[in-house]
């Protein structure tokens, strides 16, 4: 599959004045009454909380000079900073002591949703079948197979990931490859958590773990030894390896946040040398696919082919391989203006699209080998697959198989658990093969929202002939809400929440944003959220700009100098739940993730009272000092995500919204969670100024957990997440003083 996404992501007008200084009539203001005492219920340590040293730094850009004395926190090999997290984790466990029995309650509840064995439907790759199988009481999966005539018990164990994690403690399996021989296994492991005949294509990082070079080795051979074949010098670029899904090509990546340049190697002969595709161009991206003898490209490049279409996403084109290098392309066809084109995926008699069309999701296929120089995609007849009518995210399946006819996907949403639907496109017709919680071959095929063979004709394109989607869940409702941000501009906002237990104006809620990368915000199916909706809760989505949108202005109009509208238009989704009676004035949190985390952290910067809690997890926000440290990995790639501080202009505009340098002293601040592992001293550097800065009774509230060991990614294993979100959701019932009896 032609991967069209970005690269690592960060755990990763002119001059835009201080948030502090935005103030708006149409912002919610409660009392500053301080929070331990709206809440004179709430349990506090006998202990204050720790207090870490401070080193005089300053530093000094473009005339502005800033202080920072928890600098030195950077080293984290500090013996006084690891003692300082200690004390911190202390301090962390001793404010949620007396929540043990909620969280005993809450992992019991998550734990008995939570199948004993979990096995998915095989899928065909050649004569084997391959599947993944997790055993009762284990946390990670096996990845197992079996030759297609061989009996259902002849299971052979590929990889077990459980063995990997015995092993090191903690394991984070990224790439896992099976070769195209199916003799080989390949797989890397960050046992760490830092992110960090036959022959094996990888990358190498630099000493800022960046994906700098490509090696190839024989691994058949007892002295062939590596061979580097790319190495890109340019470190605002990393390199990755996808090969076309024939396997006859090998393409090496070299990408920006926004650019890219391919490289394609000859798998048959890796050392022949490599063409390249096109020069780079700032701005223009490229992912091919092969297919007969022709490369297939997305591309968003504007060239004398394409001078009819003024879009700014991906378009289709071709080109003969041995062609591959000239500077025009044959256009196959450019889309409406209505939709955009996200990736593809190749096959022998077809080709898979992913598009999105007025922002929902789509799907089609075409029958391939197509004809060039078409106006329209309607002109090569495709076959959109139906899909369910309610908002859902649709996931591409391992589909490794060239030769197959059937295309597998996951379907989910808030409200639909995942969801594996095989589409038969030779047919053109799909069956449901797999619902998480629900054993297919057990079902009524009678009911609503099961069919074991659709056939639908050429106009069906959502969810006519479908199952009855919104069946799956009557006891929960997700509304999907436009909101008026600062600008005018509609926010998406989904509002999840229990028909049964939610109140009008009386329920808690929690916020959650990202907006950053051009991602879409994560809203799939999760069992774990159903402990908080059964109390209650609303859980709501705002997906802000800067994050994935219906088209590719969404992620820029959030960039840069306009990062400000991805902070706006979380500030004015909260307004909007509370404006609307969807939860209580005093009793909504903010939620964010990573990059994410930068939002609630601004936005509680902008107005300190407009949240009652959040939770940051390994949060960004000492924004402008690591986008000033060209040492970090990530840093100059994250230069066309927020700005390059050593230009003036991105420097004044990143200042006026990095949370860690607009914290408001002497004000009250809702209680926080803030967990750590990868760059620890964000979150470290920002709890302790958040103590020193503002109200000494409000920052008792606030606690730091640092994973001493864990990755990027959190607690990996099933059972471990359940006790992870255990612990965060018990944080927010502690904090809002808001307990149900259920």
């Amino acid at each position: 599959m032609a991967v069209v996404s970005s690269l690592l992501r960060r755990f990763n007008s002119p001059t835009i004045p201080s948030l502090c200084s935005l103030t708006s009539s149409s912002y919610h203001s409660f009392s500053t009454q301080c929070f331990t005492q709206r809440t004179a219920s709430l349990s506090l340590p006998t202990e204050p909380p720790p207090v870490p040293k401070k080193i005089p730094f300053s530093v000094t850009t473009h005339g502005v000079t800033r202080q920072d004395p928890y600098r030195w926190m950077r080293n984290t090999n500090d013996a006084a900073f690891l003692d300082h997290l200690h004390r911190e984790n202390s301090y962390a466990q001793a404010f949620m002591s007396d929540t043990e029995t909620l969280r005993r309650n809450l992992i019991s509840e998550m734990k008995t949703r939570i199948p004993a064995e979990i096995v998915t439907p095989p899928e065909r790759w050649g004569q084997w079948l391959y599947r993944q199988y997790i055993p009762r009481g284990k946390e990670y999966p096996l990845l197992s197979r079996r030759l297609e005539e061989k009996a259902e018990t002849n299971w052979l164990s590929v990889l077990d990931w459980n063995q990997i994690a015995e092993q090191f403690g903690y394991v984070h399996v990224g790439v896992c490859r099976v070769s195209p021989d199916h003799n080989y296994l390949a797989y890397t492991v960050d046992p760490k958590g830092n992110e960090h005949g036959i022959n094996l294509f990888y990358t190498v990082v630099d000493e800022h773990q960046r994906p700098h070079r490509v090696v190839v080795t024989n691994v058949e051979s007892d002295g062939g030894g590596d061979t580097v074949v790319f190495s890109e010098s340019d470190s605002s670029f990393c390199v990755d390896i996808t090969s076309t899904k024939d396997g006859k090509f090998v393409t090496i990546n070299s990408n920006s946040r926004t650019s890219s340049e391919v490289y394609i190697v000859n798998a048959e002969k890796p050392l022949a040398g490599l063409r390249r595709a096109r020069e780079r161009v700032p701005g223009v991206q490229c992912f091919l696919e092969h297919h007969n003898g022709f490369f297939y490209i997305l591309t968003n490049a504007h060239t004398d082919a394409a001078s009819e279409w003024s879009g700014e996403g991906y378009y289709l084109s071709r080109c003969l391989v041995e062609e591959v290098e000239s500077s025009e392309w044959q256009v196959v066809f450019c889309p409406d203006d209505d939709v955009v084109i996200q990736d593809m995926d190749m096959f022998n008699d077809y080709l898979v699209l992913f598009f999105s069309k007025n922002g929902s999701p789509m799907l089609c296929s075409i029958d391939m080998p197509m004809k060039a120089n078409t106006k329209h995609m309607e002109d090569l007849n495709p076959w959109y697959f139906p899909l369910p009518a309610d908002s859902c995210s649709v996931a591409p399946g391992s589909n490794h198989d060239f030769q197959s006819s059937v295309y597998r996907v996951v379907l989910s949403s808030p409200v639909i658990p995942d969801t594996i639907i095989d589409y038969d496109v030779s047919r053109r017709s799909f069956s449901v093969v797999h619902q998480e919680g629900r054993v297919i071959d057990d079902l009524d095929t009678s009911t609503p929202w099961y069919s074991a063979d659709h056939s639908t004709d050429n106009n069906d394109r959502t969810s006519e002939g479908m199952p009855e989607w919104e069946e799956l869940s009557d006891a929960y409702v997700c509304e999907r809400q436009e909101v008026s941000s600062h600008d005018g501009v509609k926010v998406p906002l989904t509002i999840l929440y229990s028909r049964e237990a939610w109140k009008k104006s009386e329920s808690p809620g929690m916020l959650i944003g990202y907006g950053a990368y051009g991602e879409a915000l994560d809203k799939s199916w999760c069992t774990n959220r159903l402990s908080m909706l059964d109390r209650g809760w609303v859980i709501a989505f705002a997906d802000v700009r800067g994050g994935g949108g219906g088209d590719f202005s969404w992620h820029k109009s959030g960039t840069g100098s306009l990062k400000l509208n991805s902070i706006q238009d979380f500030i004015y989704c909260a307004n909007y739940l509370m404006d609307k009676g969807y939860v209580h004035r005093h009793h909504l949190a903010a939620i964010g993730y990573s990059a994410g985390a930068l939002l609630p952290a601004a936005a509680m910067n902008m107005h300190p009272s407009l949240f009652q809690a959040a939770i940051l997890k390994v949060p960004f926000v000492d924004v402008l000092n690591t986008l000033s440290d060209s040492n970090l990995p990530l840093t100059l790639l994250d230069h066309e995500e927020f700005g390059n501080p050593n230009i003036q202009t991105e420097f004044q505009s990143i200042l006026g919204y990095s949370p860690y340098d607009n914290i408001r002293r002497d004000v009250c601040f809702p209680s926080m969670l803030v967990t750590a592992s990868v760059g620890v001293w964000e979150g470290a550097k920002w709890v302790a100024k958040i103590r020193e800065s503002t109200c000494h009774d409000c920052s008792r509230t606030v606690i730091l957990k640092t994973n001493m060991s864990g990755g990027h990614f959190g607690e990996g294993g099933r059972y471990a997440q359940c006790e992870e979100t255990a612990f965060d959701y018990a944080f927010l019932i502690k904090v809002m003083a808001y307990h149900n009896n259920r």
